[in-house]
């Protein structure tokens, strides 16, 4: 991007030309889609910020041009360009599209769509001037510090997974599939290996089909395989039993690709959406089982957007 580009901008909008460009160009980069975290951390390294763009504001205590970007990711939302979904960052073939324009022009294109989508709904567009402090908006930065810290909260879930070696995760999926409601007559013991991890059934007998046969891999950084679901395919019997395949991390193309098109039914289910169940079953569990994965409830204002 040449200086020109933003020398007629407010800081504020500099900030954002910027900075969701960068986003762009590493979401494009990553196949579409890559963690908010993640993404954050690369623009911390690949662009550089001025002081005033470093520092933190004083009322909510996030670094200036982190809040101006998760402000704007609105902005792009609401254009079709981009979205967010469990701390996961994704862009679309419109956003992808869009950075053909150049980086002032994608961003004024999302904030016309904002713009026509507050009309619709009568409300009040809060950034017509972006020269001010953006402590001083309403509605979208409240917005945007929420979105802040749901990824938060989902990134340290995510690193209290990690830590964790794969028996003590497997123990909690093992408990999830409890909250779910189905039982658990066999979790692999520590040493063996290979084979099913974990059988449950819908009822204590294992009686009702079908019944579910489990593998869990801890590969938080890796993704996994078609192969590996190939193997689990192998062990599973066509009718009266189903695969499902857990991950702390996330499927390749190919393996997710090959659980679509297999002739027996294979769940996979990728560590975004291992949390997400977690949080929606966690208050149906056990003390003991939410020992496993303790998590805290706190209710903010919502929205009925």
């Amino acid at each position: 991007m040449k200086a020109k580009d933003l020398k007629d901008l407010s800081p504020s909008k500099a900030v954002a030309v910027k900075t969701i460009y960068e986003t762009f160009k590493i979401l494009k980069a990553e196949g579409g889609e890559l963690s908010g975290k993640e993404v954050l951390d690369r623009i911390r390294h690949s662009v550089q910020f001025t002081d005033w763009e470093k520092e933190i504001y004083e009322k909510t205590g996030y670094v200036r041009w982190e809040s101006i970007l998760h402000f704007y990711t609105i902005d792009c939302a609401k254009a079709g360009y981009m979205r967010k979904s469990k701390g996961i960052w994704y862009l679309t073939k419109e956003g992808e599209q869009a950075m053909k324009r150049g980086p002032v022009d994608l961003l004024d294109s999302a904030s016309s769509a904002y713009k026509q989508w507050a009309a619709e709904k009568n409300k009040a567009k809060e950034l017509d001037d972006v020269s001010g402090d953006l402590e001083e908006k309403t509605e979208q930065f409240q917005k945007a510090n929420l979105d802040q810290l749901i990824e938060q909260a989902i990134d340290g879930i995510k690193q209290f997974i990690i830590q964790k070696n794969a028996y003590e995760f497997q123990d909690i999926v093992a408990a999830l599939l409890r909250a779910m409601g189905y039982h658990t007559p066999f979790v692999s013991p520590k040493g063996k290996d290979g084979g099913i991890d974990i059988i449950a059934y819908q009822d204590p007998l294992g009686i009702q089909t079908p019944r579910i046969k489990v593998q869990v891999k801890h590969y938080p950084e890796n993704p996994i395989a078609a192969e590996a679901i190939r193997g689990l395919k192998g062990l599973v019997n066509s009718g009266e039993e189903v695969g499902l395949f857990v991950t702390s991390g996330r499927f390749s193309n190919e393996a997710e690709r090959f659980a679509r098109e297999a002739n027996v039914h294979i769940k996979l289910i990728n560590g975004e959406d291992f949390i997400s169940l977690w949080q929606e079953f966690y208050n149906k569990m056990p003390d003991e089982d939410k020992s496993l994965l303790p998590l805290q409830s706190i209710y903010f204002l919502g929205s009925n957007e």
